[in-house]
């Protein structure tokens, strides 16, 4: 089971959104190298990146501080966040990167999609980020008309890595993670499923390690760690304790 730290990336700095939206933006540090240095120096094993600014351009915005990242770190990192073609993803795992994370292509060009998970085995996750059960596309500026259940049984058999599962109306807001719909995507595939949006304390980190969450691969936290709400010595203490037992 895996806590993801994350680092959303917009305009080289370090921030959180509220629901996605780019103008309701909080900055919490100017040096994103800096602020993944400290969730190394935490404990945290796996970092989660998202260029906000390439979401919305289709492609790579924040190349120098994701670079920079890379270089003070030695932990996996998975990125999302323009990725959109075969070109863009090999780059990205040259330089560093664990793991892809493809969204919007990932509805408009399932294509792609099943290519790179042939050619990078376990190296390219799928984010589908929903809004009101239908998946948001163009860094959540654009609503599809298909579920995200719909999506991932498309990529059953491709061998993507993992399904990071957003629920846009809780993220950034610290609502506590869309347990009941996050858990039901899990069941209804064999791929492992992340959750993402709204973890808020403690409470959700022991969800995350009970019987009914046991299909997740894990979690990503957010704003919860930077406002102090979620403890990571503690977070990680009961994680470990969880793989001990």
């Amino acid at each position: 089971m895996i806590l993801f730290p994350a680092i959303d990336l917009k305009n080289g700095q370090c921030v959180r959104l509220e629901q996605g939206d780019m103008a309701r933006a909080t900055v919490f540090n100017l040096d994103p190298a800096a602020q993944a240095k400290s969730f190394a120096a935490q404990g945290f094993q796996y970092l989660h990146v998202v260029d906000l600014d390439g979401a919305f351009a289709g492609k790579p915005m924040n190349a120098q501080a994701v670079e920079a990242m890379l270089k003070v770190v030695s932990m996996p990192v998975q990125l999302g966040g323009g990725i959109r073609d075969l070109k863009t993803i090999e780059a990205w795992l040259t330089k560093g990167i664990s793991r892809v994370i493809i969204g919007t292509a990932a509805v408009r060009d399932p294509a792609l999609v099943k290519d790179a998970a042939k050619q990078f085995p376990g190296r390219v996750a799928v984010g589908l980020d929903a809004r009101d059960g239908n998946v948001a596309v163009e860094g959540w500026a654009e609503s599809s008309q298909v579920t995200a259940l719909d999506i991932a049984q498309r990529f059953e058999d491709a061998g993507v890595a993992a399904i990071i599962f957003t629920d846009i109306a809780r993220d950034g807001l610290l609502k506590g993670i869309n347990w009941d719909a996050t858990i039901a995507l899990a069941d209804a595939i064999s791929i492992p499923v992340i959750a993402s949006g709204g973890l808020a304390s403690i409470e959700d980190v022991k969800t995350l390690l009970s019987p009914r969450a046991n299909k997740l691969e894990g979690a990503i936290a957010g704003r919860a760690l930077y406002d102090g709400r979620l403890d990571p010595a503690e977070a990680l203490a009961l994680i470990g304790a969880a793989k001990a037992a």
